[in-house]
């Protein structure tokens, strides 16, 4: 697997001499998908433009701002040419059928004004979101009226709502779902005679606590001044196979811009992947400075204006912050991404509006006033078929599909995880647990791990209970002997040697001895020191995949060994230097003795727990934390016990000094960095004084 990750440029040089796409246009040079750690990783483009439709390359004038696409069942496209106010058909081709400009049997309004969205049912009736004229016309595919929907009238809408409708949906069940202008309270539904039932869904409340502390302090009269704390009304909304409403909002920086709801108007998305369904996760962050507004303030995160739902759980999302389309499958993982700011071939000045034609999927640009109609190459189809084999119980034509996709990017973390999957239902569990671990999904390669351990203790039962019975045997034997050559003595004298594992078990004796009676040893200290360092290096390499999160590409010995001597040194000082000013007994010598001593059950504790760490599952976890949290506090008590032995305190006075010792420490590190940057800037200084006299001379 790692051979195969490390030949990623060339195999993507490959792809793209190859030429993904049946398209006469060059494909760009560049697309990413993003890695467990949060970076872009270069990939093929999964969809290539292969066609743009122009209102004057139909004949009928240049598209004016538009708003909305819809794609019927029978291919049809559907455009809301929101500043001619008409609607424009197409063909599954492209082709012109027909354009409506104005709605047959409306005596009172007879044409659309200004209208932004559409739907289109089985028996191509549309219905229209006519949103200046503040209503929903139902036309059929002539343009004649047949239902109007217009303000509704209810006691849960707020004082002096205005209806002036977006965006449409209509289910199965002829439920109408409407996206209104100050809506916030969610999306509209009506029911088939037009009758408002209320909402459903809703975006939480973002706002600053210390704005809401404020308001709480305000008086009545400044509080109805302030700004009202609302929810971001939702931008775009689609249904469905399964009748879930998928709906998105154009938050900054928000953690769940896609929702899909179900009829109780809980929020049932899948967010299952290493990250949230939330387009870019890298992002340039703008800083607010005096001079730049609020509204600028992290400006580069994904802003989605528009949503549809794909076959198999697929779902994608358009961004309108960098003009990107985000395809993710039923569990949150992001499957590709395309699209991008420009006016070349596959690119974007606005677009405002998706929706899935089939395998191809249709972008409306508001800026260009054009529809561009996109379609998967063979790195995109595959991606495809594979999701949709798995999602249907084809095991082995998932599996091959997603070997290709390797094949074609090697960086594909997805790819991994899917055949991983695959290789689970036909009962490899030992390879799958490899594709899984190059995939870094912990969930199922945990699945994958307790099946495996299910098979090795069925299969080797007789081995392993013999070793233990032996193990256990050898122990007690161990024990007794040891006990019956013991000295039947009330006090034993404890060696130098053995006084540190003496000591963590009865500290107030071991401490005691350590410093009063001359058993303790500094360079037993430093020894157990070393040996914390060593084993906190092992237990970051090799402790066991489930609990291991750490990068060991990027692993360094040198920082891993800083992280434990620095603070064993800082607090040492900080300790000693304000214990001297407290009447502390304790020596440097007794304080770098009693912290060494302290580390000992660290390093019994961490050697176990990293064999442990390979024989767990992902629910048997918390074992292994609470061995470490077992390990820390038995840390910290020798070291309270430590300090106040050593410096003969009170327990109230021990808890201060150590409290105290911690403000030392970080006044040092302050210090030191103060320092550090002093220095830089004399540096500097010198440097620029030698540069001007070289200058002049």
């Amino acid at each position: 697997m790692a051979f195969i990750r490390s030949i990623t440029s060339i195999l993507m040089l490959l792809c793209m001499m190859a030429g993904l796409a049946s398209s006469a246009y060059a494909l760009p040079d560049y697309s990413y998908n993003y890695s467990y750690w949060g970076e872009a990783e270069p990939a093929p483009y999964p969809y290539a433009a292969e066609q743009h439709i122009y209102g004057t390359d139909l004949g009928i004038g240049a598209l004016k701002t538009p708003q909305d696409v819809f794609v019927s069942d029978d291919q049809r496209m559907y455009i809301v040419d929101t500043g001619n106010n008409r609607i424009v058909v197409l063909d599954g081709k492209g082709q012109l059928i027909r354009t409506i400009d104005h709605v047959v049997g409306d005596g009172g309004k007879g044409s659309f004004n200004k209208p932004s969205g559409i739907y289109v049912d089985l028996d191509k009736n549309m219905y229209v979101a006519d949103t200046q004229n503040q209503r929903i016309v139902k036309v059929n595919e002539e343009g004649r009226l047949l239902q109007v929907i217009e303000s509704p009238e209810s006691s849960i809408l707020p004082d002096g709502f205005q209806f002036f409708p977006n965006k449409i949906y209509v289910d199965q069940a002829n439920r109408i779902y409407v996206i209104a202008q100050g809506a916030y309270e969610g999306i509209m539904e009506f029911d088939a005679m037009g009758g408002f039932k209320g909402y459903v869904g809703t975006n939480k409340v973002r706002f600053s606590p210390v704005d809401l502390l404020w308001k709480r302090l305000s008086t009545k009269q400044q509080s109805e001044q302030m700004e009202l704390f609302l929810p971001i009304e939702f931008s775009n909304l689609d249904v469905d196979e399964r009748g879930f409403i998928y709906a998105v909002s154009s938050e900054i920086n928000s953690d769940t811009p896609i929702k899909r709801f179900n009829p109780s108007g809980e929020d049932i998305l899948r967010r299952e992947g290493y990250f949230h369904p939330m387009g870019d996760i890298s992002v340039v962050q703008i800083d607010s400075t005096e001079e730049a507004s609020a509204a600028l303030q992290n400006a580069g995160s994904s802003r989605f204006i528009d949503v549809v739902a794909d076959v198999n759980g697929m779902y994608s999302g358009l961004d309108s912050t960098r003009n990107r389309i985000f395809t993710y499958d039923r569990d949150g993982n992001l499957l590709y991404q395309f699209g991008g700011i420009g006016t070349q071939w596959n690119n974007f000045q606005k677009p405002v509006a998706i929706a899935m034609q089939g395998e191809r999927i249709v972008v409306l640009d508001q800026e260009m006033n054009r529809l561009t109609v996109f379609a998967p190459t063979r790195y995109g189809a595959l991606i495809r078929e594979a999701v949709k084999a798995h999602d249907t119980g084809r095991a082995d034509e998932a599996s091959r599909a997603w070997n290709e996709v390797l094949q074609l990017n090697a960086n594909f973390d997805i790819a991994y995880i899917g055949i991983g999957k695959a290789l689970m239902k036909k009962d490899q569990n030992e390879l799958a647990m490899e594709y899984f671990k190059n995939g870094n999904n912990r969930k199922y390669y945990s699945e994958a791990f307790k099946r495996y351990r299910k098979e090795l203790l069925w299969e080797h039962f007789g081995s392993i209970m013999t070793g233990v019975l032996a193990a256990a045997g050898l122990a007690v034997a161990g024990r007794v002997i040891w006990v019956r050559q013991r000295a039947k003595a009330f006090y034993v004298d404890t060696g130098v040697a053995s006084a540190p594992f003496y000591t963590i078990f009865r500290p107030f004796n071991g401490f005691w001895e350590m410093k009063y009676e001359q058993k303790g040893r500094m360079k037993i200290a430093l020894m157990i020191l070393l040996a914390l360092m060593i084993t906190m290096m092992m237990k970051r390499q090799y402790a066991g995949f489930i609990v291991n999160f750490n990068r060991l590409s990027e692993l360094n010995s040198i920082d891993e060994l800083s992280y434990i001597l620095l603070p064993f040194l800082l607090f040492c000082v900080a300790n000693w230097s304000l214990t001297t000013l407290m009447n502390g007994e304790g020596k440097f010598r007794d304080i770098v003795m009693a912290v060494g001593y302290a580390l000992l059950p660290l390093v019994i504790v961490y050697v176990p727990q990293i064999v442990f760490s390979n024989m767990i599952t992902q629910e048997e976890a918390p074992f292994y934390y609470l061995m470490e949290t077992i390990a820390v506090i038995w840390c910290l008590w020798l070291l309270f016990v430590g300090m106040m032995t050593v410096h003969q305190y009170s327990i109230f006075k021990t808890f201060l000094t150590l409290f105290l010792t911690v403000i030392v420490m970080i006044f040092i590190v302050f210090l030191g960095i103060l320092c550090f940057s002093l220095l830089q800037q004399m540096i500097a200084f010198a440097l620029s004084v030698f540069t001007e006299i070289r200058a002049r001379a």
